[in-house]
């Protein structure tokens, strides 16, 4: 069910005028913005459709691995992306949520929260995914203020710091090698046994400052301007413990925002669109990319490549259907 809300912003009129697009983007994140940006620049008849500008940029702080672009809040990068289309005019359908989307005929039908329908031969789906949260006291006071939900792009930001990875899955094992090389001492927390692979594991053996408590609970994350620490509860003892730290890193998995296509296209396990090489769906005319894909390493730098890939592709796809 979508919150259906009072919108400031008017609707732009050429989604009023605009009888059939050629792509509709859903989405606002990296990958959908430079997939709207190559359609633009290709001639097709694009527009953008998206809750807000960014995606995940937002629960980003710092972004120093976008070459070009170094030392950049993921707010800023967000409005350097957001001005550049602008400037190409690419048609932007900003603060409504996407209710359904439906083929009929060829065509797609895009339904939006307050009734308006839009008509389009191709959709790209770029809606992305979100962290799994702990939701414990403390992790949204603290986010992008210690608390981080992606090593490779925070790890070095913590050099010569104490920090803590949360998980026990191939996430959380990567994430402590990734923070080897820049943390002063990693310390684990987990609620279980490892769930990661045995290979990942080995690597372990070479890290010395590195603690590993399993079964244990994180009950809260305490702090100040920053985080400054967590207290845990060792489920063997029933015993609780500060822990203190300057970072806490979230590695329990990302959540694919699918749900409004998992009726339209093939998805995997986790949620995940399963795309070919074109970036097409099980559904033909419906494409994804980015984070919202069965495609790893979900970084900021891939989702831009493969939202150009996918616009490529959708303009092949348009010639042969057209």
């Amino acid at each position: 069910m979508f919150d259906i809300q009072i919108h400031q912003r008017p609707i732009p009129s050429i989604f009023e005028t605009t009888d059939l697009w050629d792509l509709l983007v859903i989405g606002g994140g990296p990958a959908g913005l430079n997939a709207a940006l190559y359609a633009q620049r290709k001639g097709l008849k694009v527009g953008v459709i998206a809750k807000e500008i960014g995606g995940q940029l937002h629960n980003t702080s710092t972004v120093d691995n976008y070459l070009g672009i170094p030392m950049i809040e993921g707010k800023d990068l967000s409005s350097v992306f957001l001005k550049h289309l602008e400037g190409l005019d690419v048609p932007l359908y900003l603060d409504y949520w996407v209710a359904s989307i439906q083929k009929s005929n060829g065509l797609f039908f895009v339904t939006m929260d307050h009734g308006t329908v839009l008509k389009s031969k191709t959709i790209l789906f770029a809606t992305g995914g979100q962290p799994k949260k702990l939701n414990i006291p403390g992790e949204t006071t603290f986010a992008n203020k210690g608390v981080s939900y992606c090593t490779t792009c925070d790890a070095p930001f913590f050099k010569g710091k104490n920090v803590i990875v949360a998980g026990g899955g191939n996430s959380a094992a990567e994430a402590v090698i990734d923070l080897a090389a820049w943390a002063n001492h990693i310390t684990v927390i987990h609620r279980s046994q490892w769930r990661a692979d045995q290979i990942i594991l080995e690597k372990f053996k070479s890290i010395s400052n590195l603690t590993i408590y399993l079964e244990t609970q994180l009950l809260s994350i305490e702090g100040k301007e920053t985080m400054q620490g967590v207290w845990v509860l060792d489920k063997t003892t029933q015993s609780k413990r500060y822990l203190k730290a300057d970072g806490l890193f979230i590695q329990i998995g990302l959540v694919a925002n699918s749900s409004l296509i998992q009726s339209l296209s093939k998805t995997n396990e986790k949620g995940e669109v399963w795309v070919d090489e074109s970036f097409m769906t099980s559904m033909p005319g419906l494409f994804a990319a980015g984070d919202v894909t069965q495609h790893p390493f979900k970084q900021i730098v891939i989702a831009v490549g493969d939202g150009a890939k996918a616009a490529l592709a959708i303009q092949q796809y348009l010639i042969h259907h057209s």
